[in-house]
C-alpha cells in the first residue's frame, strides 16, 4: 500500500520501508511519525505482532522441532526467556539521491545552529517515511509546497520574526561535482528553516524562564516531524499553514498592524542585490556576477593599474571585493570568510532593515508574550494584563465585564501563566503560611485565628468573616505557584492608579460582579445571601481558562495604541534575548522597592571579611535596633487586607495571597 504528498506525484512512502525506517531511529521519533503516517502503518505494526496461524502440518513440524523432555531438562521445566534483540541495523538507501539523504542526516553536522536535537530526530523519522527521497527539490527546482512556504520564511518580518534566522539555500547551477549531496544539503536545510520558523511562531525564540522563574506559561511548540508533514501535503497553501503557526488572537493582530503602519515610511538599510545562480566564488576566481557586486558595494568597476600590473579585470573576485563580501557576512551574522557562499548570495537578496527603534521593539517584544498564551484562547476565558491591573472576562468571544485588579508587588511579582479554574469558595478561610506563622506565634498576634493540627504539624486558621484575607470568596485554578483570585476586605486600595499591593495573588474589585459573569446559574444576588453561612464551594459545570498575562503594549478597544509601565522589570531582558538591544543597553532592573540586604551592601563597601564581621553598637543603636525591628501594631492593615483582625503585625511574608 502506498501514500503520496506534494505536487506532481511529490513524495511516495512506501509500509514496508517507512516502518524498517521508524525502528532505525529512536521510539519517541518514530512514534510522532508512525501518528502523522495514519492509522495504516499503526494496524501493520499490529499485524505483525499477532502470530500466525499454524495447520496441523505446521503443528508437527514444531513438536518434531522441539527436543524431548530430559532428567536434566524436565518437561515441566519453564522455557528460557527470549533473549531481547536490538533495533535492525540502517540500510543506506541503494538509489544515489536517497542514499545523499540518508548521509546527511547522518552527519553531525548542524543544519542549523539554533535547530535542537530532538527536532533533528524528528527530521530523520520524517524523511525516513519517505524512504530518504527529497521532499521540497523535483528535477532541480523547488515544489509549489517549497516556493509558497519560501515566500512565508522571507516575509517572517510581518509577524515580528527575524527572515535571516530561516536561510533558504540556492539551487540551480551547483559547485560541486557531488550534486545529489548538494540537492540534499538544500533539502533538509529548508526543512530545518521550516521546522525553526513553526517552533519560534509558537514561541521558542526566547526560554521564559529566563527572563523569571514566575513566568511558566505551557508553551505548544510543533514537533519538527508534524509541521513537515502538514507542509508537504499543503501544496501552493503551504505559506498559509506555516503562517498559521503564528497567532490570531486579536490582540496580537493589532500589534502587528502597527508594527506594519511603523515600518511603512521608514527608510530600508542596505540595498539588496539578486544574483544569478552560479558557484561558490573565492578569492582569485572570475565570474559575471561581480560587478553586480562591486555595484552593490559602491567598489570601482575595475582595481585600478598600476607600476606593476595592469588593470584588474571587472569580473574578478579580488581582494577588494572579498573584503567587502566579508564585512556584509559579518553585519549579517554569516561566518566572514569573504567567500560567496549560498547562505551569503540569499542573504544579500533580502534587504537589511535599520536596528529597530523602541516603539517598534516595544512592539515586538509584546508580540512575542502572545506567543505564550495557548493558540487558542477559547470562547469563553478570563484574561488578566497585569501591567494594566485589570481583568476581562469574555464569554462566547465577546467582552463579556471587565473590573479593576490588585496584583503582586515588585518584590513579590504576580507570576505569568495559564491555568483552568475549576471552583470558587464561599466565605473562605484563610490558612497562615509556614513563611508568616513563626512571626505570628513569636509576637503572639493570634488573636481570631484557630490552632489547626495537621499530623506533627501546626498552623493557623483565620475563619471566614467581613475580616478575612480572602474576603468573602475565592477563584481557585490550581497551580503550581499556589496563587488565585480572591476578594479583599480593602476596598480603598482599588482607587489607587498603581495597584502593585499583593503579595501574588490578584485581588478583585467587585467579586460577587465577577462570580455572576464566571459561575453559571449564580446571581451576585444569589451568592451574597451565602454570606455568613459557612463555608461552600461551588464547582464550575466547565473548567474556565484564566490567563494571568503581561502586556507592557497594547491597543484597547477603542483601537488606541497605549504603552504601560514596565512594573517588574520585563522589557529590558526580553529585548536583549531578542536580539533587540545590546546587553549593556537593557540590563535587568531590580524590581522597584527592592532592597539589596546589609551584608551585600557592606561587602560592596568593605569587602566580605570586614562584612562578615560588623562593627560593635552602642547601647544606644541596639535598643534603636530592637525597636525598629519589633512588631508593630496597627489599625486594620492597608497593604494586607487585615489578614488578623482589628490589629496587624508587620511582616514579610512569602506565600501569595
Amino acid at each position: 500500500m502506498r501514500a503520496e504528498s506534494g505536487a506532481g506525484g511529490g513524495i511516495v512512502r512506501t509500509l514496508s520501508v517507512a516502518l524498517a525506517a521508524l525502528l532505525a531511529f529512536s521510539p519517541a521519533s518514530s512514534l510522532r511519525a508512525e501518528e502523522a503516517a495514519g492509522p495504516v502503518i499503526r494496524k501493520a505494526a499490529v499485524d505483525a505482532t499477532e502470530p500466525p496461524a499454524t495447520s496441523p502440518d505446521t503443528k508437527a513440524e514444531t513438536a518434531a522441532a522441539t527436543p524431548e523432555a530430559t532428567p536434566e531438562t524436565p518437561a515441566s521445566a519453564p522455557a528460557p526467556a527470549p533473549v531481547a534483540e536490538g533495533p535492525p541495523a540502517r540500510i543506506a538507501p541503494s538509489e544515489p539521491l536517497p542514499a545523499a539523504v540518508y548521509a546527511r542526516l547522518n552527519d553531525s553536522a548542524p543544519l542549523l545552529q539554533r535547530l535542537s536535537g530532538k527536532d533533528r530526530e524528528a527530521i530523520q523519522a520524517f524523511y525516513a517515511l519517505g524512504d530518504f527521497k527529497p521532499v521540497w527539490i523535483e528535477n532541480g527546482a523547488f515544489t509549489s509546497a517549497a516556493n509558497a512556504a519560501i515566500a512565508r520564511l522571507r516575509d517572517a518580518g510581518e509577524d515580528g520574526l527575524d527572515p535571516n534566522a530561516y536561510p533558504v539555500p540556492a539551487i540551480g547551477k551547483l559547485s560541486r561535482p557531488d550534486t545529489n549531496a548538494e540537492i540534499a544539503e538544500a533539502d533538509l536545510k529548508l526543512s530545518a528553516a521550516l521546522a525553526l520558523y513553526a517552533r519560534d511562531a509558537r514561541g521558542g525564540r526566547v526560554n521564559p524562564a529566563t527572563i523569571s522563574k514566575l513566568i511558566t506559561p505551557t508553551l505548544d511548540l510543533p514537533p519538527a516531524d508534524t509541521v513537515l508533514t502538514r507542509l508537504a501535503v499543503a501544496g501552493a497553501q503551504a505559506g498559509d499553514v506555516l503562517q498559521s503557526y503564528n497567532p490570531r488572537q486579536p490582540g496580537y493582530l493589532a500589534l502587528k498592524k502597527r508594527l506594519a503602519t511603523l515600518r511603512a515610511g521608514r527608510t530600508q538599510g542596505a540595498p539588496s542585490v539578486k544574483l544569478p545562480e552560479g558557484p561558490v566564488l573565492k578569492l582569485g576566481m572570475s565570474d559575471a556576477r561581480v560587478p553586480l557586486l562591486r555595484s552593490r558595494f559602491g567598489l570601482d568597476t575595475h582595481t585600478a593599474g598600476t607600476l606593476d600590473s595592469a588593470p584588474g579585470q571587472p569580473e574578478a573576485y579580488d581582494r577588494a571585493v572579498a573584503d567587502a563580501v566579508r564585512g556584509f557576512q559579518r553585519s549579517r551574522g554569516l561566518p566572514a570568510s569573504g567567500t560567496l557562499t549560498r547562505a551569503t548570495v540569499a542573504a544579500l537578496a533580502d534587504p537589511a532593515l535599520p536596528k529597530p527603534s523602541g516603539s517598534e521593539a516595544d512592539l515586538l517584544v509584546n508580540m512575542e508574550r502572545w506567543r505564550w498564551l495557548p493558540p487558542e484562547l477559547g470562547p469563553d476565558y478570563v484574561l488578566v494584563n497585569v501591567p494594566a491591573y485589570k481583568l476581562k472576562v469574555f464569554r462566547g468571544g465577546t467582552l463579556r465585564d471587565e473590573t479593576r485588579v490588585i496584583v503582586g508587588k515588585p518584590t513579590s511579582p504576580t507570576p505569568i501563566f495559564s491555568g483552568m479554574m475549576e471552583y470558587a469558595v464561599v466565605n473562605p478561610s484563610w490558612y497562615v503560611p509556614p513563611s508568616i506563622l513563626k512571626q505570628m506565634l513569636a509576637s503572639g498576634r493570634t488573636n481570631g485565628f484557630e490552632v489547626v493540627r495537621r499530623g506533627n504539624a501546626i498552623s493557623l486558621r483565620q475563619p471566614p468573616g467581613e475580616r478575612n484575607a480572602l474576603g468573602f470568596i475565592k477563584f481557585m485554578f490550581p497551580n503550581q505557584h499556589s496563587v488565585y483570585l480572591h476578594d479583599t476586605p480593602n476596598r480603598s486600595l482599588f482607587s489607587a492608579s498603581t495597584r502593585a499591593f499583593s503579595h501574588g495573588c490578584v485581588r478583585v474589585d467587585d467579586p460577587f460582579r465577577f462570580a455572576d459573569a464566571v459561575l453559571p446559574n449564580w446571581t451576585e444576588e444569589r451568592l451574597k445571601k451565602l454570606i455568613g453561612k459557612g463555608e461552600r464551594t461551588l464547582r464550575l459545570p466547565e473548567k474556565l481558562p484564566v490567563h494571568l498575562a503581561y502586556f507592557t503594549a497594547e491597543v484597547d478597544d477603542l483601537g488606541s495604541y497605549r504603552t504601560l509601565p514596565d512594573l517588574y522589570g520585563y522589557d529590558g531582558p526580553m529585548k536583549v534575548a531578542l536580539g533587540l538591544a545590546a546587553r549593556s543597553e537593557a540590563v535587568a532592573r531590580a524590581p522597584a522597592g527592592a532592597k539589596r540586604p546589609a551584608a551585600e551592601a557592606a561587602a560592596k563597601r568593605t569587602g566580605p571579611r570586614e562584612a562578615a564581621r560588623p562593627a560593635p553598637r552602642s547601647a544606644a543603636t541596639r535598643e534603636a535596633l530592637r525597636r525598629e525591628r519589633a512588631p508593630v501594631q496597627r489599625r486594620a492593615p492597608e497593604m494586607f487586607g487585615n489578614p488578623w483582625g482589628g490589629e496587624a503585625v508587620e511582616y514579610q511574608p512569602r506565600s501569595y495571597w
